[in-house]
């Protein structure tokens, strides 16, 4: 269909808001739009034929990250431990929901020139609060903040971003806007589908970076449930924490994002007013937030002493080793193209190549097709033990991905590649949400996205093992050359995968399917088993999903869906 052109360079903000708090699989789960307030509308709709003005075309600087010379607390603190380690930059891996929340508490403290966010999703819920409080005290300080968010999920109208985005020193953009949220229900539908292709292309990013000189990367997106501050669901994730040259690489990715043509200026989206009271009540708030909620969310103990300090005295836990930065380029967006190549799946891609003993896969969302199973047989055929974590069908958040998954599973155990599938209720743990990556009482979810080979290589941040991640989303990884670092996620993979945590899948021996066919059930080519209060449980169907989510299952996979899982 022709393209109409839009005919002023004002646009109103998408209200769609995705039901999965990490929703990467954009048409196969359903989607409901949120509520706008009228101060919220702008000034002309788009319709399913309108084509937006690029970003350029506001009033939108063009800034980029701080020098990596200039002298802050925390060069001053690398400077001698670079130094002594060239060519290497620090890591440390966030594995505990309550480290990664002081983690990034503590980092907006510590930045006093430059403070950058990227994110698929930022919440402004309790932990959400805390972390924009910290970064409005930055900007009370002098400090300059940009923050990035992927429209899909982006929430407009809440008081606090909008609030924040009027500060002098503090900037909001939303990467790839969609919609109106003037339109009708019906034509935001009707623009999903007649415009799916630019729909369901997302940023799916996940960084924050201090000065030019520490960032924070991995599978989190700012929200309870992957702080372990949730009372009703846990995603089990992943982040590392990292300081040296590598910073400066994600920092020059963060600028081809910010300062990219579908990066919009929030001040051009949202049309709602504020003034100084506005502005002084939201930090009024936050400081009341941060008085009542900090405790109780344990955010504090990071900060008892600040992190320059902590370096300099050698506190942090930080392990020097070879890193890599691949991340996709914001063209993957801007100007989709089938020639494109993917470099954190390419580089993966050539990394699993080399393996010589062991691959371990953390992927939530894990739908290798052919070319995947394929690519793993030819693994296990030469020696090397292939292993996968991924979700239970009762514990995903993307029903319509695990029936993506589903039919490989099969293939890929006659390829001799071990499956687990974690559980949505965990065996052990304190009743308080306060575990780590593995272990809780809370309903749970993985969400980590990781990849250890021989041990040796640890490949960490916001891609999944799916067409998504290497055809449609933008993502970044970090790899970690580090016998250290990938053992400890490799020791976090086993855990993870113990009988209490996770169900072994495995195919159904023949005796099994006799004994199955006598009593009359349902054939079926697997086996789940795991450890429940009563010992050993063998399941021969989707343990514990329901039969809404193994319906639901079923439908999906009857849908011409493939290319978006």
């Amino acid at each position: 269909m022709s393209e109409c052109r839009e005919s002023s360079a004002t646009i109103a903000v998408p209200a769609a808001h995705a039901v999965s708090r990490d929703l990467q699989h954009t048409i196969t789960r359903p989607a409901r739009y949120r509520k706008l307030g009228a101060a919220t509308v702008a000034a002309l709709m788009l319709t399913a034929c309108a084509t937006r003005p690029p970003a350029t075309a506001f009033d939108r600087p063009v800034t980029h990250a701080l020098p990596a010379a200039t002298a802050t607390p925390l060069s001053t603190a690398l400077a001698p431990l670079e130094a002594a380690h060239p060519d290497e930059s620090a890591v440390r891996l966030l594995p505990r929901g309550t480290d990664a929340l002081q983690a990034r508490i503590a980092l907006a403290r510590a930045a006093t020139k430059t403070l950058d966010m990227q994110y698929y999703i930022a919440e402004e819920d309790n932990t959400g609060k805390l972390l924009l409080g910290a970064a409005l005290y930055a900007a009370d300080r002098g400090v300059r903040v940009r923050m990035l968010v992927d429209d899909l999920n982006f929430k407009d109208i809440d008081q606090i971003m909008a609030a924040l985005d009027s500060h002098d020193n503090i900037e909001i953009r939303v990467f790839n806007p969609f919609g109106s949220a003037q339109q009708s229900f019906a034509r935001r539908t009707q623009n999903l589908f007649t415009q799916i292709g630019h729909f369901t292309r997302r940023m799916h990013n996940k960084s924050m970076i201090a000065d030019n000189q520490i960032a924070i990367v991995g599978g989190r997106n700012l929200g309870d449930e992957y702080f372990s501050a949730s009372p009703t669901l846990q995603f089990r994730d992943l982040d590392v924490f990292t300081a040296g040259p590598v910073a400066q690489r994600i920092s020059a990715s963060f600028d081809d994002y910010w300062n990219s043509t579908l990066a919009y200026p929030l001040r051009a989206l949202n049309k709602q007013k504020f003034d100084p009271s506005d502005l002084d009540k939201t930090r009024d708030d936050l400081r009341t937030h941060w008085r009542t909620q900090a405790d109780p969310l344990n955010a504090k103990p990071l900060n008892a002493t600040p992190i320059a300090q902590q370096i300099a005295r050698g506190e942090m836990g930080l392990v020097w080793a070879r890193t890599e930065f691949e991340v996709d380029s914001p063209s993957k967006i801007e100007h989709p193209s089938d020639d494109y190549k993917s470099p954190p799946m390419e580089r993966l891609g050539e990394l699993i190549k080399e393996a010589h003993s062991e691959f371990l896969i953390l992927s939530p969302y894990f739908v290798p097709h052919d070319a995947g199973v394929k690519a793993l047989g030819a693994l296990t055929q030469r020696g090397v033990r292939v292993a996968v974590l991924t979700n239970s069908l009762s514990a995903t958040d993307a029903v319509a991905v695990q029936a993506g998954y589903a039919p490989y599973r099969v293939p890929l155990l006659r390829n001799h590649v071990e499956l687990y599938e974690f559980k949505a209720t965990q065996g052990e743990g304190e009743a308080k949400p306060t575990a780590g990556l593995f272990g809780s009482q809370s309903r749970a979810s993985l969400h980590a996205k990781a990849y250890v080979i021989d041990r040796s290589i640890l490949v960490i941040g916001s891609m999944n093992l799916d067409p998504r991640s290497a055809l449609l989303n933008t993502e970044l990884a970090l790899v970690i050359h580090s016998k250290p670092i990938a053992d400890e996620a490799a020791q976090l993979f086993q855990r993870g995968v113990r009988p209490a945590a996770s169900y072994r899948v495995e195919l159904a021996s023949p005796d099994e399917l006799a004994r199955l066919k006598s009593t009359g059930s349902p054939l079926s080519p697997l086996i789940w088993t795991t450890e429940e209060h009563d010992g050993t449980v063998t399941y021969n169907f989707d343990p514990q999903a329901g039969l809404y989510r193994n319906a639901m299952t079923g439908l999906f996979t009857l849908l011409p869906i493939d290319e978006q899982l």
